[in-house]
């Protein structure tokens, strides 16, 4: 292909992923994926590299880059076959996000590579509604689903019976699948399907008109390179040498965890290599969920040196070969089975691009922003019984400022790409009220460009309920750069009594949660900061 050749085909391929997103959107019920926008969509070539992106939520989309090639290598794939998992330890990031992957064929019966997406399930089978606990172990944060044929040749396989009971459907395998997809509890599992399969579909017919299997592989080689050519151009410009920082989250109820990052730049004959190390770091936990499975921290690392590379570099695989990773086995980012992990993909993710950054900063100091909230406030609640309800939404807060401006203000940060949960689609599927919702004003950081405001977000409970909170940067506010002041500190209060940052707790109808986000840390000193 010549470069208009493939830059069409770049944006082809972006279109199916897109497309595939809109599926998903539209096809599923819970307001956690078609109003929140929880899910990520993406393909991949024969051997598990991406080539294609949506632009969804980064913690799913460089997990699953990560560690497709192992994933796709455990099948014999034929039409018809999709496959689901969650295993944090065998390519998934938590038991809620749920990946589904179909096989995408040429005309001529050839293996071309994968559709797949990952969407979060508010109710995975964990005993907190929710499915986000204080939880200490694996077992107890829901229904493990290993990478495991959902539909074999089209029908629904006795495993995935199984894991659908499991989850409380009501399932008998079937020969056909719309049998299954009938079923309420599994709406947000046949709209991933379906989303997935179109995907499948929509690239076998891209591979035709591209003039066939042989020539659609040239293609994804082709975009492969340029997205290498671009990702060398960017990582060329920073100084060799070793940049190193260190941060540390709020933890349980002990002293806070440390994480320390090594980012070694070495220009060589054959280009530049970075090392992104993170020895020194905190030994995983056997008593809390902010453990991190590998794929998850290579997510944080890919995320935040493609914010490096210029505004059109493809994030595929081609675009991170010259980034190497390394974490000491049994660390925090590199944690072992069978830890708990739920935090990890949502908290500890969102730290990892922390300490990445201020390293990063040492290197380039006018293209890092100060920290961003650092945390996406978890908050999941509901209810077991007669009337069962689960519910789960991450929050917004503040950017970081930045040698170009102020930062932005109640936005969601980094590793997550989602929605707060309009308050009409909230109030209309749950006992809940929003008593208030507004920007947190003054929680940005002082400084040259002042970092974002955090906001508040007020929920009145109307029916008994248990919740849980899952935050960050509640002992701390997220750092400033150059001299810049930090942002506020996160806080919480059930009717204005402070609660800890990770909590459990049982609400009462009538009493009011009131979460306040952090403000970004400010850019530069100024009279504000002296």
């Amino acid at each position: 292909m010549d470069a208009v050749e493939l830059a069409l085909f770049v944006a082809r391929t972006q279109a199916v992923c897109d497309e595939m997103g809109v599926v998903l959107r539209r096809s599923a019920l819970s307001p956690n994926i078609k109003d929140r926008l929880d899910y990520s969509c993406a393909l991949f070539d024969h051997a598990g590299a991406l080539y294609a992106q949506a632009a969804h939520i980064p913690v799913h989309l460089g997990s699953m880059a990560f560690a497709m090639g192992d994933l796709v290598r455990r099948f014999d794939w034929r039409p018809g076959d999709v496959v689901m998992l969650n295993d944090p330890f065998l390519g998934g990031t938590h038991l809620p996000d749920v990946t589904v992957i179909v096989p995408v064929f040429g005309a001529e019966g050839l293996l071309l590579g994968f559709a797949a997406n990952r969407a979060h399930h508010a109710d995975i089978g964990a005993e907190r509604p929710g499915s986000m606990p204080m939880s200490a172990s694996l077992e107890e944060e829901g229904v493990l689903i290993p990478p495991m044929l959902l539909l074999r040749q089209g029908r629904v396989t006795e495993g995935a019976e199984r894991i659908f009971s499991a989850l409380g459907a009501d399932v008998a395998a079937q020969d056909a699948v719309p049998d299954w997809q009938r079923d309420p509890a599994l709406a947000d599992f046949a709209a991933q399907v379906s989303s997935a399969v179109l995907g499948a579909q929509l690239m076998t017919d891209l591979a035709s008109t591209v003039g066939g299997s042989t020539a659609f592989g040239a293609a994804v080689d082709g975009l492969n390179d340029w997205a290498a050519r671009l990702a060398q151009s960017a990582l060329a410009e920073l100084p060799a040498g070793c940049f190193v920082a260190e941060d540390a989250l709020d933890g349980a109820l002990g002293a806070p965890i440390a994480l320390a990052v090594a980012i070694t730049v070495d220009h060589g004959a054959e280009g530049t290599h970075v090392v992104v190390d993170f020895a020194g770091t905190t030994q995983q936990l056997e008593d809390a969920n902010l453990n991190c499975p590998l794929p998850v921290a290579a997510a944080a690392v890919f995320y935040a040196l493609r914010a490096l590379m210029p505004a059109g570099t493809p994030a595929v695989a081609g675009a991170f070969e010259a980034v190497e990773i390394r974490a000491p086995e049994g660390c925090l980012v590199n944690a072992q089975r069978a830890v708990a992990v739920a935090a990890g993909n949502v908290e500890t993710s969102m730290r990892i691009v922390d300490v990445v950054l201020r390293a990063l900063a040492d290197a380039c100091p006018r293209s890092i922003p100060a920290a961003a909230q650092g945390t996406m406030n978890n908050i999941a609640m509901g209810q077991r019984g007669v009337h069962e309800w689960d519910y789960y939404e991450t929050l917004a807060g503040g950017h970081g400022g930045h040698a170009h401006g102020p930062g932005l203000s109640a936005r969601h940060a980094h590793m997550t790409n989602t929605l707060n949960t309009p308050v009409e689609s909230l109030e209309s599927h749950y006992p809940l009220r929003i008593e208030r919702y507004a920007l947190r004003r003054g929680s940005g950081g002082k400084g040259v460009h002042r970092g974002g405001d955090g906001i508040e977000r007020s929920y009145r409970f109307l029916e008994p309920a248990e919740v849980t909170l899952l935050t960050e940067r509640r002992r701390s506010g997220p750092w400033g750069l150059d001299g810049g002041a930090a942002g506020a500190a996160g806080a919480q209060f059930l009717n204005e009594v402070p609660v800890d940052g990770r909590a459990e707790f049982s609400a009462k109808a009538g009493d009011l949660l009131t979460v306040c986000t952090p403000g970004g840390g400010g850019w530069g000193a100024s009279e504000e900061t002296d």
